[in-house]
């Protein structure tokens, strides 16, 4: 079990990795979304998207954050044709996106070859009510497959709804990051010692869950902040892990 972290463009990047090198492709992509009109979501950096004005904290903004729905689209096919290359046969491929880009996801995941197995949904308890209208406290995982997953090679019972608090104070590391929780329960589609990629890695989430369960780790991540935050953190988890074996093998 060990991680590699790659600070860089998820594209470029991924371009130099070797065919077949990971189980499970679970990443947490810009979604250019947010706010009511085509301007807004276009014109706006990620921390007035996603940070509330009263919010106490100045983490780092990060970039990919302006396309419109069709530059959007084409450069997810780009990138998940990309992911399709370096996922084994059989492996699978987890996509988080918002109620706006849910569509446009499931379009550029079948258009990279992916075979679309379905949705998830992260349920968020602490989402803000709206006034005579439905709360926003949902997002979606669209999920699915290289080709045919052989079950017996991993024959987990995953659920299909998931529901955490974004982490808050000073568990937040990331603009948009997600709860290791969810995460650790994502990663075990992955087989027990296989490989997880997410190629919009953030301050490592996905990274520590995929430790944290037994799982190797390929991260990689455009903004230099977010890189070195995400480096602190696995090295962090992988020292956890490798102190908790030698306990247990001690004990």
């Amino acid at each position: 079990m060990s991680f590699s972290l790659h600070q860089g463009d998820a594209l470029t990047v991924l371009a130099t990795l070797p065919d077949g090198c990971a189980d499970s492709v679970i990443t947490d992509p810009p979604y250019n979304s947010g706010g009511r009109t085509a301007k807004e979501r276009t014109s706006r950096s990620a921390r007035q998207k996603y940070v509330s004005a009263d919010a106490q904290h100045a983490l780092p903004d990060f970039t990919g954050e302006n396309m419109d729905q069709r530059s959007y689209t084409l450069w997810l096919t780009q990138i998940m044709t990309e992911a399709h290359r370096v996922t084994k046969p059989g492996g699978t491929g987890l996509l988080f996106t918002d109620w706006r880009q849910l569509p446009a996801t499931t379009d550029a995941f079948q258009a990279a070859g992916w075979l679309w197995l379905g949705l998830l949904a992260w349920h968020k308890p602490q989402a803000r009510p709206q006034k005579g209208k439905f709360r926003q406290d949902t997002e979606y995982i669209v999920w699915g497959a290289k080709g045919k997953i052989d079950a017996s090679a991993n024959p987990v019972y995953l659920p299909g709804m998931f529901s955490a608090s974004q982490p808050s104070g000073k568990a937040r590391r990331h603009i948009t990051q997600k709860p290791v929780e969810v995460m650790r329960q994502l990663v075990k589609i992955a087989p027990p010692g296989g490989t997880v990629l997410d190629f919009c890695a953030g301050s490592g989430s996905t990274g520590v869950a995929a430790l944290l369960e037994g799982r190797s780790f390929i991260g990689i991540e455009k903004t230099s902040q977010y890189a070195a935050v995400a480096s602190d953190r696995l090295t962090e988890t992988l020292q956890q892990v490798h102190s908790q074996d030698d306990f247990d093998l001690t004990s």
